[in-house]
């Protein structure tokens, strides 16, 4: 096994357009590293650097203590594992495991013995026989799987291998890659635009946006202290509200001014993000999670100046919970990553609504309890968790905690 590093890489193509810009980012022996972003942020370009498929503008890619800048694909001791299965059809399951040790003249008994483990791990025993026809999605994804196992790299690269699978499907690719690679202990470097898979597979990930890095951390710290708005907005499913806000005092309490409401920021979000105490009087980006968003007739022991009112405007019931819109006569947030990222999620009408640069009230998503009796069209009182809230400076984006969180955080 061997670590991979990128060392102020760049990927600068004929016409002049970056890719990728002074990527620094090293993958630990045996981590499971995850690139999201959205299309275009020049993830796959990295991917496709270190496995030898893009030549490299600037910097380093290492394999271990090996510069790989000018070493042919070949050569690298990796496999990769791509959107498309790229099996051959006229070979068997086995064969196809079997291709690249033939390449490499490796001995029958030891193709064999591979082969053999390769579909022990896999589940594959059964199917050796047959062709990739016969197979339903989630198996050519295993055999493409196996082809990789086979070879006994020092590293596997995967970009966006479960693209082409049902809902159902990834889900369970998911945990089987993730048991995987916990079992073989191979550096893994995985792409997707998906940052459900993201936060469910990496030990870190890694946030691209437009060719630089972003964050890079454990999943749970990219969600609890993300570094800048883009990083917030991009991680979470739902995503995280976003809407302007002002810190006023009052009765010594600070409290975020949305519109006409006031929520009361108690002394556990002050003792978090201290830095706040230099935002008094001035205009912040206010985050709120659809989680820590809730009907507040299921808690009513919530506090008058910890609850926002609203319209409900719709609701989406998925058995455990509810979904619910509601309007509040309070600013969205209208910046430059909120666009970003309203474009990325194919939302034309909040991008209609942000660009038209008129937008007073602004569409909260939260994540009610399914005894919620909220109805549409009617005005609901919400409660907020303020113990979760995040903020950000509007200017510049950034989070507004202490100090900035450590780029290259590793797990904690």
């Amino acid at each position: 096994m061997a670590s991979v590093t990128f060392d102020h890489v760049v990927k600068t193509y004929p016409d002049g357009t970056t890719a990728v810009s002074g990527m620094e980012l090293e993958i630990k022996d045996g981590e499971f590293m995850v690139l999201v972003g959205p299309s275009g942020c020049g993830k796959t370009t990295a991917l496709r650097m270190a496995a030898g498929l893009e030549d490299i503008s600037g910097g380093i890619v290492k394999i271990g203590d090996r510069v790989v800048n000018h070493v042919p694909a070949r050569d690298r001791d990796i496999a990769m594992v791509f959107q498309s299965y790229a099996l051959y059809p006229h070979l068997s399951v086995y064969d196809n495991i079997a291709f690249g040790l033939r390449l490499k003249d490796v001995p029958k008994p030891e193709i064999d013995k591979r082969v053999q483990e390769a579909a022990r791990i896999l589940g594959l025993e059964q199917l050796l026989k047959r062709k990739p026809r016969a197979l339903s999605g989630g198996q050519r994804q295993r055999v493409a799987m196996g082809r990789a196992i086979v070879r006994q790299p020092q590293a596997f690269l995967m970009d966006e291998p479960l693209s082409n699978l049902d809902a159902k499907l990834r889900v369970q690719m998911r945990a089987e890659i993730s048991r995987l690679q916990h079992d073989l202990g191979v550096t893994t470097v995985y792409v997707t635009h998906d940052q459900v898979e993201a936060m469910t597979m990496g030990d870190r990930v890694a946030v691209m946006r437009r060719g630089e890095l972003q964050q890079v951390a454990a999943p749970q710290e990219l969600y609890d202290r993300p570094v800048n708005l883009f990083v917030a907005g991009f991680i979470g499913s739902p995503a995280m509200n976003m809407i302007e806000a002002t810190l006023e005092r009052s009765g010594g309490t600070l409290h975020a001014v949305l519109g006409g409401q006031r929520i009361s920021l108690g002394e556990e979000t002050m003792s978090a993000r201290p830095a706040l105490r230099g935002y008094e009087g001035k205009r912040v980006v206010l985050g709120i999670r659809p989680e820590d968003l809730e009907d507040a007739a299921l808690v009513p022991d919530t506090p008058g100046d910890r609850r926002m009112r609203g319209t409900v405007r719709l609701q989406e019931a998925l058995g455990a919970e509810i979904m619910v819109h509601f309007e509040i006569d309070a600013p969205p947030a209208l910046t430059d990553d909120v666009r970003e990222l309203a474009r990325d999620a194919g939302d034309d009408l909040a991008i209609e609504k942000l660009d038209s640069n008129v937008a007073n009230h602004a569409t909260l998503v939260g994540r009610f309890g399914a005894r919620s009796r909220v109805r549409e069209d009617e005005t609901a009182d919400v409660a907020v968790d303020t113990r979760a809230l995040h903020f950000f400076d509007p200017e510049t984006g950034l989070g507004i905690y202490d100090d900035p969180p450590d780029l290259q955080k590793g797990p904690t």
